[in-house]
C-alpha cells in the first residue's frame, strides 16, 4: 500500500469576509507532501502561496476561512479539530518558519528559554532535559558554541544565526511537517547557501515533509523534489523540480523564469522581460494570467482551465489549453535591443578616497580596532565612472551600506573624502549639504516604507520632493506629479493613494520617482529589489536603467544578488570586512575573480568561473 501523505490538501478554498461580503483568494488548491520531501510552492506576491500556508495551521485571522475542501494531516482533517487540539498539534507535530526570524523570537528572553519552553510545554521535560534537547538541536543547525548561544539574546546574533534558532526552535520536537515561508529572502548567498544546505542535511536526517514556499529559483532547485506554481490563488503548473523549471509548460511559469538573470542576459542586447498586461478588458471566465499571456486564444477566457496532463512527463500537470504551442517556444517577443554605451574612458561622478569609518562597540562581522571600534570602513578608494552602473558587493557586515549612508549624507566619514566635483561631501551629512548636493545625490533603500510617510499620499509626496528639490510652482505641480508617476509607469491614479494602499513593487516605484523628482546625476540603490517578486525585480531594474541612460544618471547598485550585478553593472566594487579587495570592470571580475574572498562570493552564487 502507498504510504499516507504527511500533508494533503484536496480542493481547498479560502476566502475572506469584509463588510459583508466575501473574496475568494484560492478557489481550490490540491497538492500532497510525504514523508521526507519537500514540495515547494512559487509565484509573485498575491498569487496565494503564504495564505495557504496560514490556513493549514489555522492562522487566518476572524475575517479568513476555508470555505470549502479539505486540509489533511496524517489522514485528520485540520478543520475539525477544536482550537486545544490544534495548539498541541502545532510545535509538536507541525512548526513554521518565517520570513523574518525576529517575528518568532521574543527579544526579551534568551534563545535557552526559548528552545527549552517547547519541550517542556509538549512533552513535560525537566529543565536538564529541555537543555539537552536545547543544546543538541543548536549543535545540529551547525550553530557555533551552543552554550554560548543558549545564554544569548536575539539581538546579539546575526541574521543568519537567528534563522538558525528559529529553525531549531521548530525541529526541537522533531515534528512531521515544516513550513517555512521565505525562509532566505533578504540573506546573503553565503548564508543562503548555508541555510538551504542545512534545510536539507535535516531533511534527510529527520525525514521531515517539508512545504517551502519561495520566489527564489535558487532556493526552490536547491531543496525541493516538486514544486507548484502559482498565480492568482491557483497552482498553473506542478511537477518535478528539474523538469518545471528547466522546461517550463506553462506561459506563467515561462514568463517568471524570463525574469531572472542568468549567464545569457545582457541589459543591452537581452534585457530581462517583466510580465505585463497586454490586454486590459478581457473576461477572466477562463484562464487567469490570459490578459498577459502571448498564446492566448478563445479557447482560453471563455470557461475555467483544468490541470492537464504534460504529454511525455510523469505526474506533470498544466493549466493550459495550448501547452503544445508553448512546448514549441512560439510566439516568443524578440528581445528589445538597447544602443550600445561603448563610450570610450570618461571622467569619474564620484572619487571616494581614503574612506574610513568606525563605530563604538560590537557589530557582527566587522573586526576591531586596538581601540576596541568597529572598523566598518578601512582605507576604502574607488573612482564611480559617470554615466555608468558601479555595482558594491559583500556579505552582511561588509560595509556596503555604511559607504552608501556615507555618500548620501546619513553617515559621516572619520577620515578621507569623497569628491562630488570639487567638494568633499565625506563628513557632510544631510542637514549640512546645500540644495544643490541634495538635487545630485539621491537614495534609493531596500525598503521603500522608511522613505514614504504613511500618513501622506502618493502625489503629496512626490509633490513636496519637485518642490524642495526641482522648484516647481504649484501651478505646475499637478502635471509634474502626473509625469513623475508616468515616468516609473504609474498611473495618475495613484496619486491620491497611500503607501498602504499599494504593493511592494508599486511603493518601491513610488520611492524611485520621489529620487528622481530632482533629475539627480547620481543614485545610489541600496539592495533596492532584493525583498521583490521576480517579475517586478525585473521591471523596477529595467527602469532604474531606462532612467539612467535617459539622463546620463550614474547609479551605485549595492547588492548580493550576483547574477543581477553581473547583468546590471559596468565595474564592481568587492568588500570584506570594511576593506575594498577587489574592483575592476564586471565582465573580468567575473571570468578570472583575484582575490579569494570574490571566488568564495561567486561560488556561493553558482557562478565560479570554470
Amino acid at each position: 500500500m502507498a504510504e499516507q501523505p504527511v500533508l494533503e490538501l484536496v480542493d481547498a478554498r479560502i476566502s475572506y469576509s469584509a463588510r459583508n461580503r466575501e473574496a475568494v483568494v484560492v478557489p481550490g488548491i490540491s497538492f500532497s507532501i510525504a514523508t521526507g520531501e519537500a514540495f515547494g510552492l512559487m509565484g509573485e506576491s498575491g498569487s496565494g502561496k503564504s495564505t495557504v500556508a496560514a490556513a493549514i495551521v489555522r492562522y487566518l485571522g476572524r475575517s479568513g476561512r476555508l470555505a470549502g475542501g479539505r486540509i489533511l494531516f496524517r489522514g485528520r482533517d485540520l478543520a475539525g479539530l477544536a482550537a486545544r487540539d490544534m495548539r498541541r498539534l502545532l510545535g509538536r507535530h507541525i512548526a513554521m518558519v518565517f520570513q523574518d526570524p525576529m517575528s518568532s523570537l521574543n527579544p526579551l528572553m534568551t534563545v535557552g528559554r526559548q528552545l527549552c519552553e517547547l519541550p517542556r510545554l509538549h512533552f513535560g521535560d525537566d529543565q536538564a532535559a529541555a537543555e539537552a534537547k536545547a543544546l543538541r538541536i543548536l549543535e545540529q543547525v551547525r550553530l557555533p558554541d551552543p552554550e554560548d548561544i543558549l545564554r544569548r539574546y536575539p539581538h546579539q546574533l546575526s541574521g543568519g544565526q537567528q534563522q538558525r534558532v528559529v529553525i531549531a526552535m521548530a525541529l526541537i520536537n522533531d515534528p512531521a511537517l515544516l513550513i517555512m515561508d521565505e525562509p532566505t529572502t533578504g540573506l546573503d548567498p553565503t548564508v543562503e547557501n548555508a541555510i538551504l544546505g542545512l534545510v536539507n542535511e535535516l531533511r534527510s536526517t529527520l525525514r521531515t515533509a517539508i512545504l517551502f514556499i519561495s520566489h527564489s529559483v535558487h532556493a526552490v532547485a536547491e531543496v525541493c523534489d516538486r514544486v507548484g506554481i502559482m498565480y492568482q490563488g491557483e497552482i498553473v503548473e506542478t511537477g518535478s523540480v528539474s523538469e518545471t523549471l528547466h522546461s517550463p509548460a506553462h506561459p506563467y511559469t515561462r514568463a517568471l523564469l524570463a525574469c531572472i538573470p542568468g549567464p545569457d542576459r545582457d541589459r543591452r542586447s537581452n534585457p530581462l522581460q517583466p510580465i505585463r498586461v497586454l490586454r486590459e478588458h478581457i473576461p477572466l471566465h477562463g484562464c487567469k494570467f490570459a490578459r498577459s499571456c502571448a498564446f492566448m486564444t478563445d479557447a482560453c477566457v471563455h470557461a475555467p482551465i483544468p490541470l492537464l496532463e504534460v504529454a511525455g512527463h510523469d505526474s506533470r500537470q498544466a493549466r493550459c489549453v495550448r501547452l503544445y504551442a508553448v512546448a514549441q517556444g512560439a510566439p516568443s517577443p524578440e528581445p528589445l535591443r538597447l544602443p550600445s554605451e561603448d563610450r570610450g574612458p570618461e571622467a569619474n561622478a564620484l572619487v571616494v578616497d581614503r574612506l574610513r569609518k568606525t563605530y563604538a562597540g560590537s557589530a557582527g562581522w566587522f573586526r576591531r580596532s586596538a581601540q576596541d571600534q568597529v572598523v566598518a570602513l578601512d582605507d576604502v578608494s574607488l573612482g564611480v565612472p559617470k554615466g555608468r552602473v558601479l555595482a558594491v558587493v559583500g556579505e552582511s557586515g561588509s560595509g556596503k551600506s555604511t559607504l552608501a549612508r556615507i555618500i548620501s549624507g546619513i553617515a559621516r566619514a572619520d577620515s578621507g573624502t569623497v569628491m562630488l566635483g570639487d567638494i568633499d561631501i565625506a563628513r557632510m551629512d544631510v542637514g549640512q549639504r546645500s540644495a544643490a548636493i541634495k538635487k545630485q545625490l539621491q537614495m534609493v533603500f531596500q525598503n521603500p516604507d522608511s522613505t514614504l510617510n504613511p500618513s501622506h499620499t502618493v502625489g503629496y509626496t512626490i509633490g513636496r520632493a519637485l518642490t524642495k528639490l526641482r522648484g516647481t510652482a504649484r501651478s505646475k505641480l499637478g502635471d509634474e506629479i502626473r509625469q513623475m508617476l508616468a515616468t516609473v509607469g504609474l498611473d495618475e491614479r495613484y496619486a491620491g493613494l497611500r503607501p498602504d494602499r499599494l504593493s511592494g513593487g508599486q511603493r518601491q516605484r513610488v520611492a524611485i520617482a520621489r529620487a528622481l523628482a530632482g533629475t539627480p546625476s547620481i543614485v545610489v540603490a541600496d539592495e533596492p529589489v532584493s525583498a521583490l517578486d521576480l517579475s517586478v525585480q525585473a521591471a523596477i531594474i529595467g527602469l532604474l536603467d531606462e532612467m539612467r541612460r535617459a539622463s546620463d544618471m550614474t547609479l551605485i547598485f549595492i547588492s548580493h544578488d550576483m547574477p543581477m550585478v553581473r547583468y546590471l553593472s559596468d565595474t564592481v566594487a568587492v568588500l570584506y570586512k570594511g576593506e575594498l579587495v577587489e574592483h575592476g570592470p564586471t565582465a573580468d571580475v567575473f571570468a578570472a575573480p583575484r582575490h579569494p574572498y570574490t571566488r568564495k562570493l561567486l561560488a556561493s552564487a553558482d557562478l565560479a568561473a570554470g
